[in-house]
């Protein structure tokens, strides 16, 4: 048993519930209006029984995907970093964005209504998308390879900009074009010879 008298979960239920929350955020992603519990159980190819022993509400399911990509997030600006020269590591990052603004399409009303009752801390959560947008940004100053006048705050105001006007997944060339523009005014002007 784990800390607390809680048994860990199974192996098995482990992967079903990460694979639920993968499929989920797929399903949210590419879904236009909040899609039925029944659909995303269909598409993990799990029973609903399944889906609801995880999930038991769709508040429940719509937290842990949430919840779950801002762990990707913030991990992926520390992961894209230790592989990746800075600025790349900030273009990839801003598709990580995308990606996480994309899954909210599907869950934008049971979202809403959690951040509005206080169930989700959505100051939390742009502190810490601040917070991994900064770690980029300080790498990148200190390589020289990304301007030091930018701001946490002016990147994430660019990419709610660019989602909104090239949401992804039906937008994804006009997107990753503006990201490309993006990066481009994110590179310290060259210094005359």
């Amino acid at each position: 048993m784990a800390d607390g008298g809680v048994r860990a979960p199974r192996a098995d239920a482990a992967r079903n519930r990460e694979q639920l929350l993968a499929v989920a955020a797929r399903v949210f992603a590419s879904a236009d209006t909040e899609p039925p519990m029944r659909a995303i159980a269909r598409e993990a190819g799990v029973g609903i029984a399944t889906l609801y022993r995880h999930f038991p509400t769709r508040e429940s399911l719509v937290d842990a995907v949430y919840r779950d990509q801002v762990v990707r997030l913030t991990a992926g600006a520390r992961e894209l970093l230790g592989r990746l020269p800075p600025a790349a590591a900030m273009r990839r990052w801003t598709d990580l964005f995308g990606d996480w603004i994309a899954t909210k399409n599907g869950m934008l009303d049971t979202l809403l209504a959690m951040i509005e009752s206080g169930e989700i801390a959505h100051a939390r959560t742009r502190t810490e998308l601040l917070a991994a947008i900064t770690t980029i940004l300080d790498a990148g100053r200190a390589a020289g390879d990304l301007r030091s006048d930018v701001t946490a705050e002016d990147i994430a105001a660019s990419l709610i900009g660019i989602f909104t006007v090239a949401p992804r997944p039906r937008h994804e060339a006009r997107a990753d074009r503006l990201l490309d523009l993006l990066m481009d005014g994110l590179r310290p002007a060259a210094r005359p010879a």
